[in-house]
Parts: C-alpha cells; structure tokens; sequence
C-alpha cells in the first residue's frame, strides 16, 4: 500500500495520452568502437535524399513498437524539407538489398550533433547489428567539427535502449517526463502497435 507521500507523488495521466521517462545522454568525444560480431550479413550506407515514402517505411518498421510518432505528423512537404536538408544525414543498414536499420544524425546545430532516431529492426535485436550501426554513426557525427553528440531514449523504447546508450559511450545527463497525444488514437500507427503500451481512450473513459 502506498503511503500518502508517495500517493502525492503520483499525477493523473489524461486518457487518450502515452507518457514516458525520457533520459537525455550526450558524448563529447567519439568513444571508442565496440567489438563486432564476425561477418554480419548487410552493409551500412549513407543515404541521399531519401524518398519520403521508403523512408516512412523504415521509419514505422523500426519506430512502430516504441511508438514513435515524430515523423508521422509532419506536412509531406515539411518532411520532404528535412530529408532534403544538406545537415541532416540518414545512415541506413541493409541487409539483402533491404532497409533494417537507422541512424538519423541532425548538424543543424552547428556544434552539437542530435542523434534524433536509431533502431533496428525487431527481429535484429541482440544480432550485434545495432552496435555495428552505432559504430559507424559515432566517427560520422564527430567527422564534423562538433562539441557535443547527444540523444535521448524514454521508457517505451526497447528496456535495453539505456544500457545500449551507455555501454556505446553515451552518459546520462537529465530526464524529463514525456506527455504526448496517442498516435494509435489519432491513426498514425494501428492499434496493434506496441501491445505492451495500454491505450486508454477518452471515450471509453467517459462509459
């Protein structure tokens, strides 16, 4: 039973909302290349301008499970304006000719690189090819004169996602709560996405 300090503690999440632990990490120099598995099948490439359609495809095959949602609410002219843009860079894993994985790095800083999203397909995950992608995103970020590489990650990435950061180099510098609108409810990912995440609809809560 909760005493009544901890009750106090606890704040009401609005239905039809998710709501997450995000931990901001940063690096402020490359850290050294983790071991690689041996011969791992694919390759890993810069990709140019990314079409906006093959690129939404990666995005909600590696993002859907976690929820990600950023991408999915930008106008298609808002979002062809940031694949276009010269100081964002997207690596991509492949493996048999097809999208597996991702490393979205974000210069417009100027000294600061913004790791906004990476993943890998679920199927991947514990393959060793997350640590091969992020071995190539960390030289990539720091081949531009930066003073700080950062990202965050939140409680409805994959429960290793902290570990992960931080065994790549990454340290921990603050945490904040995230509070967004549902993108199951609102149609931008179905609802069988991220089953482990309750959805809480504002109209069942009103029955």
């Amino acid at each position: 039973m909760a005493t009544t300090n901890e009750a106090n503690a606890l704040a009401a999440i609005p239905a039809g909302r998710i709501a997450a632990i995000a931990t901001f990490l940063e690096m402020r120099a490359p850290a050294p290349a983790r071991a690689e598995a041996p011969a791992l099948p694919g390759t890993i490439r810069m990709v140019e301008r990314p079409a906006a359609d093959w690129y939404l495809d990666l995005y909600r095959r590696i993002g859907a499970d976690h929820l990600w949602y950023g991408r999915l609410v930008l106008s298609p002219a808002r979002l062809a304006e940031l694949l276009d843009h010269p100081d964002i860079r997207l690596l991509v894993l492949e493996i048999d000719g097809r999208a597996e994985g991702m490393a979205e790095l974000d210069f417009r800083m100027g000294t600061a690189c913004e790791m906004v999203y990476f993943g890998v397909s679920a199927h991947l995950t514990g393959s060793g090819q997350a640590r091969r992608l992020m071995n190539r995103a960390i030289p990539e970020a720091f081949a531009r004169p930066i003073e700080r590489f950062f990202l965050h990650t939140n409680t409805l990435d994959h429960p290793r996602a902290l570990d992960f950061y931080r065994r790549s180099g990454f340290q921990p510098v603050s945490q904040a709560i995230e509070i967004a609108e549902d993108p199951r409810l609102a149609g931008l990912l179905p609802m069988t996405a991220a089953p482990h995440v309750p959805v809480f609809s504002p109209s069942a809560s009103r029955q």
